[in-house]
């Protein structure tokens, strides 16, 4: 059990007391968890008095815009006055949430990693959390989501009564969309019995459902549509399909953050397809996503072998530095060597 005693009365001691700065970091390329978990408990922090930021290397994606709290996310990229970087090295408390490995803070990290006098929490899902650097660690591997965790900690800090509805949204929409509308793994009878009760605390599920999933731009469905008809590759000696996306193609269809989520699944639904990649050319490196279905294959493993990246054993990714051919040629030597032939 990852909410134990123990580490509740670490962290009421951490929430307890004189009212304090704290700060709730997300990843860069933020998505719906990590921004959905932000949100919940900055409100809940927030009602016990504490003063807090919630703030994101980069924007989050356009289609999380219409959440009734995202107003509260700060956007690390697009603070020129420098008050974000001041707040997180006065924090006395940090919250590291959906993410365990530093690097995933982009250019937040030197930020984050100079104020060494701020306590830290961890509260994330994510496979090999540190075993140190943490002043209490809320890691379970086998939750759906962050945003889950962040419920249950809620729930045992102050019962369900303390969600409200703005809470209960934030929450639903990082459990929807990290668990792909509730069609991957780790779906247990308590997470549904946790939906329940963010639906009777006002969560209007159509509608959620339609502002992610419906909100897409056009040039986002015509990109999605020359990516599978122009640039899908599929290699069935390994059950292996993957895609590729230069700055000039995004380009060419009016790319927008967020336009490309979701579309390393698309080929899992080929027949035959165990394992899907994608890459996506950004201006220093070559972005790459991983994604698999079954346990035949893992790709927290292969992110974490060959892209110093990691993730889940379904859903994982990474970074490569060379250029996207070289990358594609590695690749390709990889598949080789991770399934033996």
């Amino acid at each position: 059990m990852v909410i134990t005693e123990q580490k509740l009365d670490q962290l009421r001691e951490i929430l307890g007391g004189a009212p304090k700065k704290m700060a709730l970091l997300s990843h860069t390329n933020p998505d719906g968890d990590t921004i959905g978990a932000a949100l919940a408990w900055r409100a809940y922090l927030e009602r016990l008095g504490h003063t807090t930021r919630c703030i994101a290397p980069n924007r989050y994606p356009y289609f999380l815009e219409w959440m009734t709290d995202i107003g509260y996310i700060g956007v690390f990229k697009e603070d020129a006055d420098g008050e974000m970087a001041k707040f997180i090295g006065e924090a006395d408390v940090i919250f590291c949430m959906d993410f365990n490995q530093i690097n995933r803070l982009d250019r937040v990290t030197d930020t984050a990693t100079a104020n060494t006098t701020a306590q830290r929490v961890l509260i994330d899902h994510h496979l090999h959390p540190p075993v140190d650097g943490y002043t209490v660690q809320f890691s379970d591997t086998h939750s759906c989501s962050t945003s889950y965790i962040v419920y249950q900690l809620i729930e045992a800090l102050a019962g369900t009564d303390a969600i409200d509805q703005a809470m209960a949204e934030a929450l639903y929409v990082g459990i929807m969309t990290d668990t792909g509308n509730f069609s991957f793994s780790n779906l247990t009878s308590d997470l549904f019995r946790a939906v329940a009760v963010l639906i009777d605390r006002g969560v209007n599920v159509p509608y959620v459902n339609s502002s992610v999933y419906d909100n897409f731009s056009e040039g986002r469905m015509r990109l999605l549509g020359y990516m599978l008809n122009d640039k899908m590759v599929t290699d069935y000696r390994y059950g292996v399909a993957y895609v590729s996306l230069t700055e000039e193609e995004m380009r060419r269809f009016n790319f927008i953050q967020g336009d490309s989520e979701g579309f390393v699944n698309y080929p899992l639904s080929i027949r035959g397809i165990r394992m899907s990649a994608m890459f996506i050319q950004t201006k220093h490196s070559i972005r790459v996503s991983l994604r698999s279905r079954g346990s035949d294959v893992d790709v927290n493993v292969f992110a974490r072998r060959y892209f110093d990246g990691g993730g889940h054993r379904n859903a994982a990714g990474g970074k490569s530095y060379v250029s996207m051919d070289e990358t594609l040629k590695n690749f390709h030597t990889y598949l080789k060597e991770y399934f033996g032939a």
